[in-house]
């Protein structure tokens, strides 16, 4: 392997850069994962992500990739079969659909121009179409790491509410969360789907679901084979800060440093210096 002088700055949609803070934080040694020190670990890190996620619920920590969490997402709510609506915003929208076949779930891919969000128009006119109720849920994304194109989410569940339709609300921040502003709650999101390599300044590792009172009650009758993924031990063991199976300990340090930045900062102030960013990239490519 090549040794290059200087530091190496990455400079791709994601994994980020990871901020020293949070390099220092995972460079320790590896705590016994069922000791007491890491339950208080467990606790401080699955408390401290609500406030990020905005919301007063669950937040449910993986050692996966982001595409770990659109698994947890649909086998914890769905059943073999289900329809869900998914629209097409880009490539990860693309691939989240995809799997969602391949887990024998029956979608609807509304095509899109990979330029503009979910039109939240759309949804509320094909939930309205849906007499039935056949369709289980709505999974949007919220901003497309392949293109930079954000949507409506809030706009969204409106559109679910105005149509007065029963289906679950799943969204993708895996670019977005700590970085735009999100509001799991307040816009009415069942599960919130998100990976530590963006906006939480980690690298890549960690994924996470937050979910909704109805997610939770979606998921005691679900019947999508999983294992792994399966949220119930999850939720029983972080009761108490611990993990069903081995968790990613040193990743959690850098966790634990991360939300202590961002909760420093100001989530505001965050969304304002990311605003400021980019406003600034948009001025340089005009000029």
């Amino acid at each position: 392997m090549t040794h290059r002088a200087g530091r190496h700055f990455l400079q791709i949609p994601g994994p980020t850069n990871v901020p020293d803070r949070v390099l220092r934080a995972i460079d320790a040694p590896t705590m016994d994962h069922r000791g007491p020190e890491f339950g208080e670990l467990g606790k401080y890190v699955l408390d401290g992500l609500k406030p990020i996620f905005k919301t007063k619920n669950p937040v449910i920590i993986y050692p996966a990739s982001g595409t770990g969490a659109w698994e947890g997402a649909l086998v914890n709510t769905l059943s073999p079969g289900d329809k869900v609506l998914m629209v097409e915003t880009g490539h990860f929208a693309t691939l989240w659909q995809e799997m969602a076949g391949k887990l024998g779930l029956t979608v609807e891919f509304v095509a899109g121009d990979w330029r503009t969000g979910v039109d939240p128009a759309v949804v509320e006119a094909k939930l309205k179409e849906d007499k039935g109720h056949t369709i289980k849920a709505v999974c949007a994304v919220h901003n497309e790491t392949s293109t930079g194109v954000a949507s409506r989410i809030g706009l969204v569940r409106k559109a679910i509410d105005a149509a007065g339709h029963p289906a679950l609300l799943l969204v993708d921040t895996i670019s977005s969360l700590a970085s735009i502003d999100y509001r799991h709650d307040e816009w009415g999101v069942d599960v919130t789907v998100a990976g530590s390599q963006k906006g939480l300044m980690l690298p890549p590792g960690l994924s996470f679901n937050a979910i909704s009172d109805k997610a939770i009650a979606a998921a005691k009758t679900a019947k999508l084979q999983k294992a792994y993924w399966d949220w119930q031990p999850m939720l029983a063991a972080n009761a108490k800060g611990f993990f069903p199976y081995t968790p990613a300990t040193n990743l959690l340090y850098g966790l634990k440093e991360a939300i202590d930045m961002l909760l420093e900062e100001g989530l505001e102030n965050v969304f304002a210096r990311h605003d400021r960013h980019a406003e600034a990239t948009r001025r340089a490519v005009r000029g």
